[in-house]
């Protein structure tokens, strides 16, 4: 049982269910103890009755004389009392005719007992001495017997009824009890990069409930703060490292266009410049990741037909795949128009080529796959080279990240680069296996109802206008990533 509120409601169940049949079980021998204690009582007034009848001189009595004054008295009671006389010297002196002939047994040491006798079942017997007589008095203990029986089945249907309740009074007071926590969850739960604000209400009441919720309100406070500082940090690094970098370029192309180097100087020269261009995308890149993640990145998103769009960069990425010795095809399917911003959504294409060109083996093949059906446009890269283990197609998309055949190459912030501008778009990108189990394939989904982006939402990160004309282009900002 996972769920807390399950775990509420059974314990409740169980708790309620086990306190009912605790207390039927002591009603029940409580009960028990109160009807045996009658049958006691109405024996010694039948012993009352008994020995009124049998007068002052019963002592001197025989036990003809004893049978005539008690029979008429027993008769009448025989649907009751099972009734005996006994004298020590001389022995049975008188048998209620409903024993059948059968005597009471003794229970010696006992004055009040339950003993079994044949044809007629358990009885609930008194002994009362009445020198120099031992009169015995019994009662059936059939009616408690069906008395407890129909307690236990009464006991028994209310027990299945106290669960089914408490199940849903359990249920419902889960609900309720819960509901300060499923709250502070769902907050939780929006809370990201765009609206890093937003708090949690914290109750009025002072318990365990308020104080969680003040002990993560106090953590996103750190959380806010700390995110902002990194963003600040890596904005103001970026910008404050292009200068310096560009004054180094610039006194490198120069020493170059002296002439005035040997070959080896030449060549660690032309070496520097390469590193410093390499340096200088990496920080274009994070700049670029850092004002995504802060929402400082404009879309000017408008409907197109893609088929347009991938045909012109078809052109593109076959020169490009030729000059890598790779052969690149596009494959199309569906019409329709799309909203998105032709820029962003190229450098993403352009940036899953580049990774599966390094990818792919020499005179490999590689695909674009572009479907556009129902609400959804997308678009695939597939390649022909080794592929990586499945446990880390979500990892590649993490800044720094290189794994497979091109671990050594870039810098690895092109594919969470795309995850940013797919993000803006609204849209997911994800990796899998290629088709046949081959090589690997890193698509991308955008959602095609142009309906869904005219009304103000909030979805993986982006916020969209409430309304646009047919022909405007949809602007919204970057949020979280």
């Amino acid at each position: 049982m996972k769920s807390i509120g399950t775990r509420l409601t059974v314990w409740y169940a169980l708790s309620a269910t086990a306190t009912l049949v605790c207390l039927f079980v002591g009603g029940y021998y409580l009960l028990q103890s109160r009807m045996i204690h009658g049958l006691d009582v109405l024996n010694a007034a039948e012993f009352e009755q008994i020995k009124a009848r049998l007068g002052p001189d019963y002592a001197n009595l025989d036990a003809r004389v004893i049978d005539e004054r008690i029979r008429e008295t027993t008769e009448y009671a025989s649907v009751l009392f099972y009734i005996t006389v006994e004298d020590p010297r001389t022995g049975l002196l008188f048998s209620s005719s409903n024993l059948n002939g059968h005597p009471i047994p003794d229970v010696k040491g006992l004055r009040t007992f339950e003993v079994e006798v044949p044809d007629i079942g358990a009885l609930r017997v008194a002994e009362f001495i009445h020198p120099p007589f031992d009169i015995s008095v019994g009662t059936s203990l059939r009616p408690v017997g069906e008395v407890m029986r129909g307690y236990i089945q009464v006991c028994l249907a209310l027990v299945v009824a106290m669960l089914l309740v408490s199940v849903a009074i359990g249920h419902g007071l889960s609900h309720v009890l819960l509901r300060p926590v499923r709250l502070i969850s769902e907050t939780a739960r929006r809370i990201g990069s765009d609206n890093l604000s937003e708090r949690i209400p914290v109750p009025a009441v002072q318990d365990e409930i308020s104080d969680l919720a003040r002990l993560l309100n106090q953590t996103f406070d750190r959380l806010e703060s700390a995110f902002h500082q990194i963003s600040r940090f890596s904005a103001q690094a970026s910008h404050e490292l292009k200068t310096p970098l560009s004054l180094i370029r610039l006194h490198a192309e120069k020493l170059l266009e002296d002439g005035a180097l040997g070959p080896t100087s030449e060549e660690a020269v032309q070496v520097q410049l390469e590193e410093l261009a390499r340096l200088n995308q990496i920080i274009d890149e994070l700049l670029f990741l850092s004002r995504a993640e802060a929402g400082a990145i404009t879309i000017n998103a408008k409907a197109q037909p893609p088929a347009r769009f991938l045909e012109n960069f078809r052109q593109d990425a076959c020169v490009l795949a030729e000059h890598h010795g790779r052969r690149f095809h596009l494959i199309q399917e569906g019409d329709g128009q799309v909203v998105f911003e032709e820029k962003w959504i190229r450098q993403v294409l352009l940036n899953l080529l580049t990774n599966a060109l390094h990818a792919s083996p020499p005179g490999g093949r590689i695909t674009l796959r572009s479907t556009l059906r129902g609400s959804t446009w997308r678009a695939a890269v597939e390649d022909d080279g080794p592929g990586i283990e499945p446990d880390q197609l979500d990892r590649i998309f993490e800044p720094f990240v290189r794994l497979g055949a091109n671990n050594d190459a870039g810098s690895g912030l092109g594919l969470a680069i795309c995850r940013s501008i797919v993000g803006l778009h609204r849209g997911k990108i994800f990796a899998e296996p290629g088709r046949g189990g081959r090589g690997l394939c890193v698509a991308f989904e955008i959602p095609v109802n142009e309906i869904e982006l005219q009304s103000p939402v909030h979805v993986a990160g982006v916020t969209q206008p409430a309304a646009r004309a047919p022909d405007e282009p949809v602007r919204y900002r970057s949020g979280s990533i």
